[in-house]
């Protein structure tokens, strides 16, 4: 077997080993404590969530608790016994805070549940390996607690060129892995066997340091003995190369990009004890309940290794292993460098407690007191990452994040190495561990803002249409009013002269109008200077939605005009020959009226001639049916600027006054319809927005899936498909009714045809997607069904639109 060719990694330090202490001992097993405590957050991601209440009885090995999102695991008694209670304890975390825990109190039977292993792992599809995984609760045993079955899951991103075993355990005084892999070694390599059917790499390398002889012999004799391909690689001793990234680059000479992961560059990295774990679920359907732990320190008479179940006290453990309290300085769980102390001997193990150091005050002493930084530049030399811890620690201490980020603080493994060298004994992880948490929290308070400012707009939105609606409604009673005048005027004899009581109705319906008008110009006022305001400032989605009121409040006004214009040349003439006749009304009007009307050609002529254009550009058929239309609306252009400029011409009426107001029932439906595509576009560009924000926070896709911006997006998209194909239709309808311009019914075919060409092209995406991740079948399957139902939509739109265009032309 060719051996594997060992690079190196910039920068690391050499601390004392001191693993000597717990491994003069055999592997201890501790007796069953007087209570077992579970906390439901025992890895990274959502925590457990509880499938038994106060008082129910378990067995071993039973599950108590389920997973609670994509980033989440199950949890299992530890033992069999009693729930006692589900309360917060002390858990074992930096913070010293308590967290939602299951007490289990043991009947002392240690009674196992029925097991299940999955004989068949060979010839099940990987999914439902990875699926039994999750309901066994293994996850990674060597850092933060990664779901094992999300890790492999994201494997698949590319085919892996390499599967490392990660045995280096490099902190000073853990000896936890060092002791699995001698006492269960058989078991590790049939363990890493089966990930590698699952992973399918081209080469299997397990990476150990040279300071572990008895393990790199167990191995190297077990391999040889099953004839297996995996190879042994012995790394030089130097910290930290247990790292995953250093490790990588051990033993690959690969370093994986920053803010990527190990799988985008074809590699994956697990820890021995998760495929010890891997191994007893498959096959003896044991689920994650205990694990390899190292006891050690000063304070402690008896340093060993032992294997505990999970949710045992530390000080159940400090007992077992007869600790002196008068020498107990600190407790630290994890190594001097990496691990964190415990402010209480009650905390529990959790599945991620590789070592409990019960240290002395020789052994840990108080660090010394901080000191100005003297630029000596070896925290730089050290720093197993390639940083500049120094830039670092200034931009931290001044809280100039973004500058921290893009001198890459988040790719700090906050190993302590820059610390542990620093002359001037400054505590840089912490410095850095700060500005991670801030730079996060802000993050998140980002996220929320967008969200409540999306609330907000979406409730603004919703009283405007409330408000339109009302609005709607007392125009529609107004104008019913003036109706039944005039029936009750044609019911009259016709010899009857009109009395002078009309005059004054009539006077009132002006005033009425006016104030109207004066309201609709104020509040058009008003509109336009937020929509102003929203133009400097550079919110996008706030000037769509400002656009769409001041186009439908110019309406409004536009029509009180027409209306109050109409209640003038009313005037009875029977009030004409009794009351004095008043002067003429001024031009003003008119002319005012005229100019409007001649910008709106004038606009049509612009839209016509960039519809033109793109017409030209791409050789459409249409472009004779729009030339024409381009020459009616120029015509019209010059008829009215003429009668403009000469206000004895008599000024064409346009075709939107000859044409009859729609009714208020049609106006209101429209107005509705235009806040809803103005919502639902809202949506689509924040859910867009958000998980832009993801990707740059350096979630992988996998994390983004789990996430419910995903579904919300197609979710928008969806309800944006069907409301502009309603619109369409709606559109197709009132073309047909009222003879609008071709132009309009040919722009909805060119946007109906780009939608049949997104959803094709959005659907073979999503089979290539389908055949690069098969495990995520069934949620791509589900997308392409909603989105080809989508296009069979768009398709039959444009079949009709498509008909419709060849009737208006052959009528012509």
């Amino acid at each position: 077997m060719q051996a594997t060719k060992i690079y190196s990694f910039h920068g690391g330090i050499h601390p004392e080993e001191n693993k000597a202490q717990s491994l003069r001992l055999p592997l201890g097993r501790p007796s069953l404590p007087s209570e077992l405590i579970l906390p439901l957050g025992q890895h990274i991601g959502q925590s457990s969530r509880p499938l038994v209440k106060v008082g129910d009885k378990v067995l071993k090995g039973e599950t108590i608790a389920i997973n609670n999102g994509f980033l989440s695991s199950f949890l299992h008694a530890s033992t069999s016994g009693t729930i006692s209670a589900i309360e917060e304890r002390l858990i074992a975390h930096p913070s010293g805070l308590s967290d939602l825990c299951i007490i289990l109190a043991p009947d002392g039977q240690d009674t196992w549940t029925t097991l299940e292993p999955l004989n068949d792992w060979q010839t099940l599809s990987k999914t439902d390996v990875l699926a039994y995984l999750s309901e066994m609760g293994i996850v990674g045993m060597g850092g933060a607690g990664f779901p094992t079955q999300v890790k492999l899951q994201g494997a698949h991103k590319k085919p892996l060129s390499h599967f490392i075993i990660n045995a280096a355990e490099c902190e000073p005084y853990i000896t936890a892995d060092d002791m699995l892999m001698r006492e269960k070694a058989l078991e590790l390599i049939l363990g890493i066997e089966i990930l590698q059917h699952l992973v399918e790499a081209d080469k299997v390398v397990i990476g150990i340091e040279d300071n572990k002889p008895a393990a790199i012999d167990a191995l190297t004799s077990m391999i040889k003995q099953r004839d297996s391909k995996v190879q042994v690689a012995v790394v030089p001793t130097k910290y930290p190369s247990g790292g995953e990234k250093q490790l990588i680059q051990l033993l690959t000479g690969k370093e994986v990009p920053s803010g990527q992961h190990p799988a985008d560059i074809g590699i994956l990295c697990h820890n021995v004890g998760t495929c010890v774990a891997v191994y007893d679920a498959i096959t003896f359907g044991k689920p994650l309940i205990s694990r390899f732990t190292t006891l050690t320190g000063d304070a402690l008479k008896a340093p060993q290794n032992v294997e505990v179940l999970l949710g045992t006290p530390v000080s159940h453990l400090l007992e077992y292993a007869d600790s002196e309290p008068k020498k107990l300085s600190r407790l630290i769980m994890g190594g001097p460098m990496m691990g964190f102390t415990l402010n209480s001997a009650a905390v529990p193990i959790v599945k991620t407690s590789n070592c409990i150091l019960a240290a002395s005050k020789k052994e840990l002493p108080p660090p010394a007191p901080e000191q100005a930084c003297i630029r000596c530049g070896m925290c730089e030399q050290a720093c197993p990452a390639s940083l500049l811890p120094q830039q670092l620690l200034w931009f931290s201490k001044s809280q100039e994040f973004e500058k921290a980020e893009h001198h890459n603080l988040f790719d700090c493994i906050e190993c302590g190495a820059c610390s542990y060298v620093c002359p001037s004994s400054i505590p840089l992880v912490q410095y850095y561990r700060h500005s991670k948490s801030s730079i996060r929290e802000a993050r998140e308070a980002t996220v929320k803002s967008d969200l409540a400012k999306q609330r907000f707009e979406a409730r603004k939105a919703r009283q405007d249409a409330e408000a339109a609606e009302k609005e709607a409604k007392r125009l529609a009673r107004q104008k019913a009013t003036p109706s039944k005048a005039a029936e009750k005027k044609k019911a009259a004899p016709a010899k009857a002269a009109p009395t002078v009581a009309a005059a004054p109705a009539a006077t009132d319906e002006s005033k009425k109008l006016k104030v109207d008008l004066a309201i609709g110009k104020s509040k058009l006022k008003k509109l336009q200077k937020q929509l102003l305001e929203a133009q400097e400032n550079e919110h996008l989605e706030e000037i769509s939605n400002l656009q769409l009121q001041v186009t439908e409040q110019e309406k409004a006004v536009a029509l009180l005009e027409e209306q109050l214009a109409k209640t003038a040349e009313a005037a009875p003439t029977a009030a004409e020959a009794k009351v004095p006749k008043p002067a003429p009304a001024p031009v003003n009007d008119d002319i005012k009226k005229a100019k409007i009307d001649l910008a709106i050609a004038k606009a049509a002529v612009k839209k016509v001639e960039k519809a033109l254009k793109k017409a030209e550009e791409i050789q459409a058929p249409e472009i004779e049916a729009i030339r024409q239309q381009l020459k009616e609306a120029q015509q019209r252009a010059d008829e009215l600027e003429n009668a403009l400029v000469n206000p004895a011409t008599t000024i064409p009426k346009t075709e939107t006054t000859a044409q009859a107001a729609p009714s208020s029932v049609d106006a209101d439906m429209t107005k509705k319809r235009k806040i809803d595509l103005a919502i639902a576009k809202a949506g689509v560009k924040k859910a867009e927005k958000n998980i832009q924000l993801l990707k740059e926070q350096g979630k992988n896709e996998s994390e983004i899936e789990a996430s419910e911006w995903p579904k919300k997006l197609i979710e928008a998209q969806e309800k944006l498909a069907v409301l502009e194909a309603e619109d369409t239709t709606d559109t197709v309808a009132k073309s047909q009714a009222k003879a609008e311009p071709e132009m309009d019914l040919a722009n909805q075919i060119k946007k109906e045809k780009i939608a049949v060409a997104l959803a094709k092209a959005q659907i073979n995406k999503l089979n290539k997607r389908l055949e690069s991740a098969p495990e995520d079948a069934d949620k791509i399957n589900q997308d392409i069904a909603a989105t080809e139902q989508r296009l069979q939509r768009a398709e039959a739109l444009l079949a009709t639109l498509i008909h419709s265009q060849t009737n208006t032309q052959e009528n012509r």
